[in-house]
This record gives C-alpha cells, structure tokens and sequence, in this order.
C-alpha cells in the first residue's frame, strides 16, 4: 500500500502546474483540510490562485506551514528519464518536477496536519496554511497580497515555516532562519556617441564607466555578523555598442545586483552607489528594483521547536543559516512572524530528473507533526 505523503506527492507532481499556474494542485489540498475542520479562504489575485486556510481559534496563537504549487519549467523533455509530470518511484526515489521543490513537502505538510489532528481534535492554539501558485516566477499576486490582506485585519501569525528545500545531505542537517535581502540597480551612464576615428567629437561612457565600475566591484560593504555572510555585490548584465566597430556607444547599461546582511538597509546601499558615480562625475540615470529585505528569526520558540523536533526523529543537529536566495519568507516576516524554513533536500531542485528520497518525504512529516504537537498540542 502506497504511503499517504507519497500518494498525495504524485497526485500533486501530476499536475503540470508552471508558474503562476496552479492546475488543481490546491483545490486538492483544500478537500483535504476542509475534510479535517479548516476553514477556508481563497484569495486570488490576478492570475495568482492562493488560499488561507486555518483550524482552531483565530485570536490565538497561530502556527502557520507555508508553501507554493507552482514549479519552474521543466527544459527539454527528452532529457528527462521519465516523463516530469508523470511521477515515478526508482530505487527509492520520487522523480518529477516539484518533487524537492516544493510539492513534496506538500504533501508532508498536509498528511501531518491529518495525523496531528486526528491525535488532538481539540488543540489549543491555531494551525494555518498560506499556500500560493507564484512563487517561482514574478511572486506579485502571491505571498505578499495574502500577507498585505491579512495585516490589513490584524491577523496573528505567530509562527511559520516555509517548507522550501533547505536541507544539503540530509534531512533536516539546515534549517534557513533568514535570509539576506536582494536590491537590484539598473543603471545607464550617458554618453555621446561618435566615429571612433573622432574621438574628440564623442564621450565614451564605456571608458568614463571603466574606474567607476573597478570601484564598485573593490568595495568592501560591510563584513557580515554572526548571522549573515558579508554583502555581495555582482554585475549580472552589461551592454554598449550598435555592433559596429566604428561608431563610438552614446550609453553603457550596467546591472548589477546586491545580497545583503543586516549591516545593511537599502537606502544605505543606494547613497553610497550613488555617492561613488557621482565622485566619478558621471551623467547617469539609475533605476532600483527592491525585491526583498533581509529578514532573520533569532533562537527562540519556532528556532527551539524545530530543532527538538528534528533531533527528535534523527540524530541531526540542524545549522541555522541565511545562505541561499530570497523566498516568500521575506513577506511573511513582515507580519513580525517568527519564520524558518525546513524541506527535503535541495540537490536537484531546478534540474533535469529533479528527484527526492521517498523516506525522506515520511520523515520530514513526521517532524512537521511533532512541531506542531510542540506548539499547539
């Protein structure tokens, strides 16, 4: 007989559900936690389907599990061993796309929440899920408007956890208690452009750009914390030129990208990108895309329940990191909620044949039932 958290896994991994595309996934979650007394809201936004469901009192304290059906897409096909969408159990192993990222965990949410609550029908406290469909792509009409709605009306969530692959050998070896913020500068230095045998008659921005840019990238922002790596700086795009090699460019554009510690905020960032061009006297326009602030859940209530609840069923002790990019998480802890993430392991997530281990799926709902029997029961 086919384990539940498996069973539910490939019926969710069956559903091509590409970003911001949902193709059922929720509808069948939802028939189960209504099956088991949650209340429940939809709240869609655009082309975005996401739900707020929740069981027990509302005015109490509230864990909530948190998650997205949406999945990247799956690339070539035939490079795939068997079919993405047509999930398959080898040597242990659940292939498909969204197995590790993140319907597996899903899947685990959900069958803990069933056993957790057959076990303690009264629970005190509240038990939430915030599951969206845009995740992986644009997360507009996601996470962020369901955390908008409910702040709006004061709902308390006191607790999350994400379910996003945080492991990297084994179950629960990490468990991600932050991250570090994402701001992006779309910047354009202005020149004229010219005949590059007149060179007196032009202003290369290329070459103006050149110590400026040499500058950005030797800046040292801040050296990290306990916490958090040191801030990095990338450039991810640049482009000058007509595609002629005789006309000097009229403008470079540069874009670059910062993931940043809590030494930072980005206002910071942005006066002191700003302070160097203009030092180096250029014409430029810049243009910043925040995409998430850092966010960090220092030891306490969730940090402390997750941890007992991973050694409870293993013999890991979880490292507590903010490595990696940005989730939804960075919406949620808007709210003031405590968040962490906790999934299976994130070898293959993205990949062609993206594969988790079938036990790992069962352990990992096993540990999101004792954390919630830590918490509610």
């Amino acid at each position: 007989m086919t384990c539940p958290v498996i069973e539910l896994a490939q019926q969710l991994i069956r559903r091509p559900s590409i970003s911001p595309n949902d193709e059922g996934c929720q509808a069948l979650m939802l028939k189960r936690l209504e099956a088991i007394g949650f209340h429940v809201e939809q709240m869609n936004f655009g082309d975005t389907l996401n739900f707020w469901a929740w069981r027990g009192d509302k005015n109490s304290q509230t864990l909530a599990f948190a998650g997205h059906t949406d999945v990247v897409p799956t690339g070539s096909e035939t490079q795939w061993s068997s079919p993405p969408f047509a999930p398959k159990i080898r040597d242990g192993m659940l292939y498909g796309r969204g197995a590790a990222d993140m319907k597996g965990s899903l899947a685990a949410m959900v069958i803990a929440a069933e056993r957790f609550v057959a076990e303690h029908p009264n629970h005190k406290g509240r038990l939430a899920f915030l599951i969206t469909s845009d995740e992986e792509a644009s997360a507009v009409n996601g996470t962020v408007k369901v955390v908008e709605t409910l702040m709006a009306r004061q709902e308390r969530v006191d607790y999350c956890l994400v379910g996003e692959p945080s492991s990297t050998d084994r179950v629960g070896d990490v468990v991600k208690n932050g991250r570090r913020g994402s701001i992006t500068a779309n910047l354009r230095i202005h020149g004229t452009q010219g005949h590059v045998a007149y060179p007196h008659l032009a202003d290369n921005p290329v070459h103006r750009a050149l110590p400026a840019l040499q500058e950005l990238v030797a800046t040292e922002w801040d050296k990290g914390n306990e916490f958090f790596p040191a801030t990095s700086m990338q450039i991810a795009n640049i482009q000058a030129g007509t595609g002629s090699n005789n006309v000097i460019p009229g403008e470079l554009f540069v874009q670059f990208n910062f993931r940043y510690s809590t030494e930072l905020d980005d206002v910071q960032i942005k006066q002191r990108v700003q302070a160097l061009l203009e030092r180096h006297e250029l014409r430029y326009t810049i243009e910043w895309n925040l995409s998430g602030r850092p966010f960090l859940t220092p030891k306490g209530e969730l940090v402390d329940a997750v941890v007992s609840s991973i050694q409870h069923h293993t013999a890991v002790t979880p490292q507590l990191l903010t490595t990696g990019g940005t989730s939804d998480g960075r919406f949620i802890a808007l709210m003031g909620t405590q968040v962490v993430e906790l999934g299976p392991v994130n070898a293959t997530i993205h990949k062609i044949d993206e594969c988790v281990s079938t036990a790992d799926l069962q352990l990992l709902s096993q540990i999101y039932q004792r954390l919630m029997e830590q918490l509610l029961a």
